[in-house]
């Protein structure tokens, strides 16, 4: 990932390019759950959109970038490897564009992604769990001539991704909401870290961003603090946008700068801060996108964010699995 392209600056020229359906999106300081915490908290809620996740913002950026520089066209389509949300962008923004997509996904992938990817025209190519899906990927590249388009490892993602920190901060500044004291922003290849990161150095050097994984796939946590990338196969977990089991390379020198803190929460509390944000939110949080106020009430009720401070909770996607809020599911 290249530094001159990726700053502030791309990321406030990005935004107008985003499209209104996932722009914009509900921001408010939710009374009952900074009860919870200790502290005053301000969500950021990117579920309510045709995809239910933030992934939209940075694939609609990365595939019309792709398509203005001819390399993506309505006969050379693009192709990634996912575990759900970053396919399901892939798949809308490559219908947005006319282009066919290709989604790679493992095997017993979640139900609710799968359909959402089916329904937009992409072409599902499942692999079993466990298998080299990376090479399944660049085969069928190779072999019909596709665009490889993978999450982490594309300036333009990252700086999609950072277009909601810019609509935070623009709140803050027209005193629509408080200023931010901490942003909790959960991991998986890093994009939307990077993103809301490098826009948070500029433009409120006084925030803390602070990246959030399960303790079951702390591969991107253990690369920040060692400057090196680590390998740590995850272990299963409903979190399955934060599963990654090793550090991003193309990330981490940008990580390392404009991240202040990592923190882990436990598999074991994921699916209660699902419901609690359902209690206060009335969003049926996937359990990746519960994770960020998991960890803000923690911190605010050990007090490394301060009593009273203000936390920034991402809340990235609602494709739960069909169990996290559905007992007789299981």
């Amino acid at each position: 990932m290249s530094g001159s392209a990726f700053s502030a600056d791309a990321i406030r020229a990005a935004h107008a390019d985003v499209p209104l359906e996932f722009r914009g999106t509900p921001q408010f300081e939710s009374e009952v759950l900074g009860a919870r915490a200790g502290g005053r908290i301000v969500v950021k809620v990117e579920t309510l959109n045709p995809i239910r996740s933030f992934k939209g913002r940075g694939t609609w950026v990365a595939v019309s970038a792709l398509v203005a520089a001819g390399r993506a066209t309505p006969t050379r389509g693009v192709a990634t490897i996912t575990t759900g949300n970053f396919g399901q962008g892939v798949a809308y923004a490559a219908r947005g564009h006319g282009l066919p997509a290709v989604i790679v996904l493992p095997k017993g992938a979640n139900p609710a992604k799968v359909a959402t990817i089916r329904r937009l025209g992409a072409r599902i190519v499942e692999v079993a769990q466990g298998a080299d899906g990376e090479a399944v990927l660049d085969q069928l590249a190779e072999r019909e001539g596709l665009v490889v388009l993978r999450d982490g490892h594309d300036d333009r993602i990252a700086i999609g991704a950072g277009t909601m920190a810019l609509e935070v901060t623009d709140a803050v500044d027209r005193g629509v909401l408080p200023a931010i004291d901490a942003a909790y922003v959960p991991i998986g290849d890093g994009s939307l870290i990077a993103g809301v990161g490098i826009w948070l150095r500029a433009t409120s050097p006084a925030t803390r961003v602070i990246g959030v994984q399960v303790d079951g796939a702390p591969a991107m946590a253990r690369s920040w603090r060692t400057g090196r990338v680590e390998v740590v196969p995850p272990l299963p977990s409903r979190a399955d946008g934060l599963a990654s089991g090793t550090g991003n390379a193309d990330l981490l020198a940008i990580l390392r700068d404009v991240v202040d803190d990592m923190v882990l929460v436990r598999e074991s509390d994921l699916l209660a801060a699902q419901h609690e944000v359902l209690g206060a939110l009335g969003v049926a949080a996937e359990a990746s996108g519960a994770a960020s106020w998991l960890a803000a009430r923690e911190a605010a009720g050990g007090g490394a964010t301060g009593r009273g401070a203000t936390s920034l909770v991402i809340v990235t996607g609602s494709n739960a699995w069909p169990t996290d809020f559905d007992p007789g599911a299981r």
